[in-house]
């Protein structure tokens, strides 16, 4: 074997065993935001993103940014996913955060992911990548744990048992709680997307330091939810937060769809 092509499957295997903490929502709830901004293009936009896309519906390509994590290519995206914030913040430290931050994160890679959306010349396989990451991260950081600390990998460190089974904080809210509910993701979406015109004016006109801080406050409570090493009551914290989740679901594909709409117009 050619050393080149070790070199590529040991640097795959490696990718595998990076932390998860990029993997919000897991396959269904992606696609289930995925679903919902679908719902909620304008005419303009949805033919603008059919061009790029093609016949891949924007709840399929909305988990290629975490399906591509075993290429090593891929692998300057890994930070792109997410933001660290060590505890709740105000509204006034969010923004001190921001405006300091230089980063690879969520927060800079959403802002330049737009800006090269907007670009008239912006050639088709980059406008390709930029469309698919910014519809992934724009929906990972409505799942809360993806504002969450650093000390504890977004809550990946936070070990907890789930049906006798050992997982952790974040698994839980990436898939476990959305897969509890025993829907398709089209199912899901059905039982969750009922906004008014009112609520997404609201939500869109938001700012993403919002988003931001919205999912920070929500991180603190779901951290204070739970202890290390705990044995979760699936059944009273699926009652207790599910709520919660559906919510961020629901916002994540709501501003999701004003986004798109804004770039590619209204």
């Amino acid at each position: 074997m050619k050393l080149a092509s070790l070199k590529k499957i040991i640097l795959g295997i490696a990718m595998m065993y990076l932390p998860v903490q990029t993997m919000a929502w897991g396959a269904n709830g992606h696609r289930i935001s995925g679903q919902i901004a679908d719902s909620y293009l304008t005419p303009k936009a949805r033919a603008a993103i059919k061009a790029i896309l093609g016949n891949e519906s924007i709840a399929m390509t909305s988990n290629w940014a975490d399906f591509i994590k075993s290429d090593p290519k891929y692998s300057y995206l890994y930070n792109w996913h997410f933001i660290n914030i060590e505890k709740e913040v105000s509204s006034a430290e969010m923004q001190d955060i921001l405006k300091h931050d230089t980063i690879a994160d969520a927060y800079t890679k959403i802002n330049y992911l737009v800006g090269e959306l907007k670009k008239k010349n912006l050639p088709k396989d980059s406008k390709l990548l930029a469309l698919r990451m910014l519809i992934h991260i724009v929906e990972d950081i409505h799942q809360p744990l993806h504002t969450g600390h650093l000390s504890d990998k977004g809550g990946n460190d936070v070990k907890l048992t789930w049906f006798n089974n050992p997982t952790n904080l974040h698994s839980i809210w990436d898939s476990q709680l959305i897969d509890f509910q025993q829907l398709s993701y089209t199912e899901y979406t059905a039982w969750i997307n009922h906004t008014t015109t009112a609520q997404r004016k609201e939500w869109q006109k938001a700012p993403l330091s919002e988003w931001l801080l919205e999912s920070n406050h929500l991180a603190a409570k779901i951290y204070a939810s739970v202890k290390d090493d705990e044995k979760v009551n699936v059944y009273r914290y699926n009652y207790e937060y599910i709520g919660m989740l559906n919510n961020q679901l629901v916002k994540g594909g709501v501003r999701l769809a004003g986004l798109l709409n804004q770039i590619f117009g209204a």
